[in-house]
């Protein structure tokens, strides 16, 4: 069952704007056994969005279309649709008054612009017509078309609750479609790789490819069949088989992200933590704090940023940074036991670095940065080189200073292997 996708909008093409939404419903489809054929993004041009949606007509038989509708002058989806598939365009009085009823509420008059959006091709169905997010659907030769707001947020939630499921119950002898994703943090591409050669196993219908998602790696497993039972078999079998050969550098098999893992850990560890940072400026912090309920085990951070912070906050030595500097072993360790002891938690962590693009020298280069790790028993270290911009060194600095609190947690060596 092949489609296509297409995405209008010049702020597309111009590279002003990232073309989220192809990504996510070429990914969604996929998922769901549909095979994608073409992705097609066009400018806000009669000429070109009429001859995409021409082409469709004898290629596919369904495409999603991203953007265009609304009530600017740019908006100029329906109109070229009207035209393109030749159905005249009508004021849907179901959108007009839904249109007519969120103005009210926000004490805004109707305006020409504001009908404009009621102009649908004949015979279109409107896409959640009791819902805030509207989109439309018509048929033309045997091929669905479903237009979608350019809006991400939108038209993900009009994708997941209403077109996907439609599809799915029109095709109904799709194959059972299974996914799989592994994350990892530390290991290389060329790496994952080799990984991928050293399989003992796998079936003919899997798919098996990984991706960046800076700073981390994700390996992704597809796998078609017959049934969901021996979908999902093989794919815990290649799955469990792909983990073994990546070892500690997993740290999701789902959609979980870093902090997520490490804040589960925490709690079911029953150990609570603390932070010293420096170079990542509150990011660890930030990060920790976004998930719910962090409160349980997150006491506290310091963003420790120039030297007399670190020795007022935190209880650094002046010495220490006198003899070593800011950004040092020695230095992180004091800031690791500092904060700890402060915020009276089972550990405490500490970020120092350079993320750039100046202050760095011959010795200490920008991008590098030293972590450490305090517990009641013992304290860690380490130094490492982050490459990039300074947002991604501190990016890469937050993320490995995580890694090593899930780490530690696991059991897993903090100086070996990371």
């Amino acid at each position: 069952m092949r489609g296509e996708i297409i995405t209008i909008g010049n702020e597309l093409v111009s590279g002003g704007t990232a073309d989220l939404n192809s990504c996510y419903a070429a990914g969604k489809l996929t998922a769901s056994g549909l095979s994608v054929t073409r992705i097609t993004s066009v400018g806000d041009d009669e000429e070109m969005v009429s001859r995409a949606l021409k082409g469709i007509l004898k290629s596919s038989r369904f495409v999603i279309v991203t953007g265009g509708l609304g009530s600017t002058e740019d908006d100029v989806t329906c109109r070229i649709v009207a035209k393109a598939l030749d159905r005249p365009l009508y004021s849907d009085q179901i959108m007009l008054e839904k249109i007519r009823a969120h103005l009210k509420v926000r004490g805004t008059e109707m305006t020409q612009p504001h009908r404009k959006m009621a102009m649908l091709p004949e015979g279109a169905s409107i896409i959640n017509p009791s819902g805030d997010t509207c989109g439309f659907s018509l048929a033309k030769n045997a091929v669905r078309f479903y237009f979608l707001p350019g809006v991400p947020e939108q038209m993900r939630h009009l994708m997941d609750q209403f077109v996907l499921p439609e599809l799915r119950h029109l095709y109904e002898t799709l194959p059972v479609v299974g996914q799989r994703i592994i994350k990892l943090y530390g290991l290389s591409e060329p790496r994952i790789a080799e990984i991928f050669a050293e399989l003992r196993w796998k079936p003919e219908n899997a798919v098996i490819g990984f991706y960046p998602h800076f700073p981390e790696n994700h390996i992704t497993i597809s796998l078609q069949g017959e049934d969901e039972a021996s979908v999902t078999a093989h794919l815990d079998r290649l799955g469990a088989e792909i983990v073994s050969l990546v070892g500690d550098y997993v740290f999701s098999t789902g959609d979980q992200e870093m902090e997520e893992v490490v804040g589960g850990l925490l709690g079911d560890r029953g150990k609570t933590l603390s932070v010293a940072e420096s170079c990542t400026g509150g990011l660890i912090g930030h990060r920790l704090t976004s998930v719910p309920g962090s409160s349980a085990y997150f006491y506290g951070g310091m963003v420790s940023y120039s030297n007399h912070s670190k020795v007022d906050m935190l209880g650094v030595r002046t010495e220490t940074i006198i003899r070593y500097g800011a950004v040092s072993d020695q230095t992180a360790q004091e800031m690791a036991r500092g904060v700890r002891e402060r915020m009276r938690s089972d550990l405490g962590l500490a970020v120092t670095g350079i993320a750039g693009p100046g202050g760095g020298s011959r010795d200490k280069p920008v991008g590098t940065v030293h972590i450490a790790l305090c517990s009641k028993e013992e304290v860690f270290s380490r130094r490492y080189r982050f490459w990039g911009r300074r947002d991604q060194i501190k990016l890469n600095a937050s993320t490995m200073g995580l890694d090593w609190i899930r780490r530690y947690l696991n059991g897993d060596s903090i100086l070996s292997g990371i």
